[in-house]
């Protein structure tokens, strides 16, 4: 199935219903359509996970597709949990998707963690993030609104292809509008961010709660806690090398996410020791989580070669 019917599935049933006041019939329906043409593929194993993993790493296409094709369903179950918070179930499932593509991009299979838990939290974020655009834009009209949520839209896609922001050329080029209207409409928006920017106190903007074979969730373990105070702390117990290197590769303390190359030139190390550094601090972080009680699976970890 190519990801391309996937988010243009949710966008057009999302359009569609706007012709009627029966919204919530036409919704449910739109969501029953989208779910049977998603199919029924079933979660792939652990192994299969890692199998698939390793050959997208290797550029095999069609193992990503497969890896996307099995946690649909996953993005619609996480996807309901938001609705009646501003948007509607279709669009949460069109933004879940973009995602679950993140996700399966920068899973490393070789960490011997789930992929389903893992792409929770990117599915999660990037749903989150939508709904604090809505929030920002709700008083602009609903043309408005509607031709900005596309630009927003194009605007991630291209984060995640391209690997930096979009210019506003490129963001233009991608919907096929003049440059003109593109910043006349993203004048309106307080700003533009890829998903991996974090945008508030309380966002995660790196941790990944990763989750064993035997039904742990690790929302119910830390559920409350102030994650961003917990971090730092956990970074203060980390050699000072160590907590600069994660600091910067994972956008912490409101630095911008560097890649390995980038954190090499500001610190004098090349891109190899900078990676050795990054495995080591998060084999530490490892240990100061489990001597806090919380499961030894949880670990950070966003180790795309970027």
């Amino acid at each position: 199935m190519d990801e391309a019917f996937i988010l243009d599935q949710s966008a057009q049933a999302t359009d569609n219903k706007e012709d009627t006041p029966e919204i919530s019939h036409q919704v449910i329906d739109a969501t029953s359509l989208y779910l049977k043409e998603i199919g029924f593929a079933p979660l792939l194993t652990a192994d299969e996970e890692v199998y698939y993993a390793r050959k997208f790493q290797k550029g095999c296409e069609a193992s990503r597709h497969r890896m996307i094709e099995s946690n649909l369903r996953l993005v619609v179950k996480i996807s309901r949990r938001y609705v009646n918070r501003g948007l509607e179930l279709l669009d949460l499932i069109e933004e879940g998707n973009l995602g679950l593509m993140r996700a399966v991009e920068k899973f490393d299979p070789e960490l011997g963690y789930r992929f389903s838990t893992y792409a929770t939290w990117w599915i999660r974020q990037t749903i989150e993030r939508a709904l604090m655009n809505q929030t920002r834009t709700i008083r602009l009209p609903v043309h408005v609104v509607k031709e900005l949520n596309v630009y927003l839209r194009a605007s991630r896609t291209l984060a995640q292809r391209l690997d930096h922001v979009p210019t506003p050329e490129e963001i233009a080029e991608e919907v096929g509008k003049p440059v003109a209207d593109v910043l006349k409409i993203l004048s309106l928006s307080e700003r533009i961010s890829s998903i991996d920017v974090p945008v508030a106190d309380k966002e995660k903007t790196l941790v990944e709660t990763i989750a064993d074979d035997h039904g742990f969730s690790p929302e119910n373990q830390i559920e409350g806690e102030n994650l961003t105070t917990a971090l730092n702390e956990w970074l203060e117990q980390l050699p000072e090398k160590q907590r600069e290197v994660l600091i910067r590769r994972f956008g912490l303390q409101n630095h911008q996410e560097e890649t390995l190359e980038q954190v090499g030139r500001e610190i004098g190390l090349t891109r190899e020791r900078v990676r050795q550094i990054q495995v080591d601090a998060l084999r530490r972080l490892g240990d100061v989580l489990r001597k806090h009680g919380l499961n030894s699976n949880l670990l950070f970890a966003d180790l795309q070669d970027s």
